[in-house]
């Protein structure tokens, strides 16, 4: 296979623009586990002193659980998971070619690895002969709720962890890489290869079925262990501690972080309040300066990673989109100016977002333009309403040419397909002054609005007019 060194970024290859998926926020604060200052690791600072205490003398008794070089590390048992290639037995192999590389960066691939330096394997050619693996990942939505308004949580990352899984003996061979000390195969999984991530969401999987979505979220490479009292940390974090010592995974002490109360998670930041936008993605935004295509793509990127807390989304983006949909020379315009300025003065203050509780009756407002259709899913307390969800859908073909009842029915659906785990674990009451509901149960329906109504009728929808709330 083709190989390359590359400057070593921050975190390992597969984290999602360069960034870290899972990050403290908060002060933290570096824990000695071997008295000589050799082993650390960190932990959160807003934790009670007695929960502290606790919390060193179990890492202190539970070391062997941490891979301090590769050399701790013994890897998955193949009788639990292997990562299988499974080429297309049509595929023709490629010869690779030996790379010529400078003194430097030759002497990296003998040495030892090290944070200036990192050998990475081009598989682009291996990886088009394998088909793509179905597993599904998690809903990133469904997993940022899911750890909202917890107490503490703790970071969990292991040491090289796609390493930890073995390579199937029959692919070795076509894992194999050219240096000048020899052609070497890998015998393990390693990044780059297809269908890795859904082998390690397979196996986090497994491990912690029984725990997943009670006290553990899991994507791909990262897993957070989660407590909703301060009381209940000892005993999640003992529990967690058991599957990993049971199925032999090592954890990387440098990259892990016990014990903190707010912190990012998936571009979101989390907070026992709440879900906030991450700044850093907003940054990103208030900084740029479109004057290109590129950089109105950047941009239409960037504001796609935020759609959940931006009220019409697709109306406050729409200049932008025109700009992109034209094949018209480039012109970023006094419309598209005052468009992203006022997009600017949104993003100041973004919305908190809140995760309504179990049995709690969801309410979802929708609103309909000439070329968007948008929502937002609140639930009610005191007459006060917290926002949940913020959807928004750009109209396409002949969609803009629909009456305005037919797109009501659409900003509903697509509501409904987005927001489907609030759709069918809630009661959901759709606040609107026009007669929705009477159309949708019309037997003289026909073409796209009896679908939409058969596809509505598995969540018990109720209608009220937006005057009652």
């Amino acid at each position: 296979m083709n190989h390359e060194i590359r400057d070593a970024p921050d975190e390992p290859l597969g984290k999602t623009d360069g960034e870290r998926r899972v990050e403290a926020v908060e002060e933290l604060k570096i824990i000695d586990l071997s008295e000589n200052g050799k082993k650390t690791t960190k932990t959160g600072t807003s934790m009670r002193p007695s929960t502290e205490e606790h919390l060193v003398r179990f890492l202190k008794k539970n070391q062997e659980v941490f891979a301090w070089t590769m050399t701790d590390l013994h890897g998955i048992s193949p009788d639990v998971i292997t990562h299988r290639l499974s080429i297309d037995p049509n595929a023709k192999p490629v010869k690779q070619k030996k790379r010529i590389f400078g003194v430097e960066r030759s002497q990296a691939i003998k040495e030892e690895p090290n944070r200036k330096w990192r050998l990475c394997i081009d598989f682009t050619d291996l990886n088009k002969a394998c088909p793509k693996d179905p597993f599904s990942l998690p809903r990133i939505d469904v997993l940022v709720d899911s750890i909202s308004g917890c107490k503490m949580l703790s970071f969990l990352d292991a040491y090289q962890g796609y390493n930890q899984i073995p390579l199937a003996p029959e692919d070795q061979e076509k894992a194999s890489f050219v240096t000048d000390q020899g052609v070497f195969c890998y015998n393990v999984m390693s990044f780059g290869l297809k269908n890795a991530g859904a082998t390690y969401q397979r196996l986090v999987n497994h491990m912690f079925q029984n725990q997943i979505g009670r006290n553990i979220e899991v994507y791909i490479d990262d897993k957070l262990v989660k407590a909703w009292k301060s009381r209940t940390t000892s005993k999640t974090w003992k529990s967690a501690f058991k599957f990993l010592e049971t199925f032999g995974m090592k954890l990387n002490p440098a990259k892990r972080t016990f014990g903190w109360g707010r912190g990012k998670f998936l571009g979101c930041m989390i907070f026992e309040r709440g879900i906030e936008a991450n700044p850093e993605k907003i940054n990103a935004i208030m900084d740029m300066s479109p004057r290109s295509i590129k950089e109105v793509e950047k941009l239409a990127e960037r504001l796609a990673t935020l759609n959940r807390f931006i009220s019409r989304s697709v109306d406050k983006g729409l200049p932008f989109f025109k700009i992109l949909r034209s094949i018209a020379k480039f012109e970023w315009n006094e419309i598209s100016q005052e468009a992203f300025d006022t997009l600017k003065r949104y993003l100041v203050s973004p919305p908190l977002l809140t995760k309504p509780m179990t049995g709690e009756t969801l309410y979802l407002y929708m609103a309909v333009s000439e070329n968007a259709v948008s929502s937002v899913l609140v639930w009610q307390e005191k007459r006060e309403h917290h926002l949940v969800y913020y959807v928004s859908k750009v109209l396409q073909g002949a969609e803009p040419r629909y009456s305005q009842i037919e797109k009501l029915a659409l900003s509903l659906v697509t509501a409904a397909r987005k927001l489907r785990p609030y759709f069918q674990s809630h009661q959901v009451i759709i606040l609107t002054n026009h007669p929705l509901k009477q159309v949708l149960a019309s037997p003289e329906l026909s073409g796209r609005m009896v679908k939409w109504a058969v596809e509505l009728s598995e969540f018990g929808i109720e209608f009220c007019p937006e005057t009652s709330y």
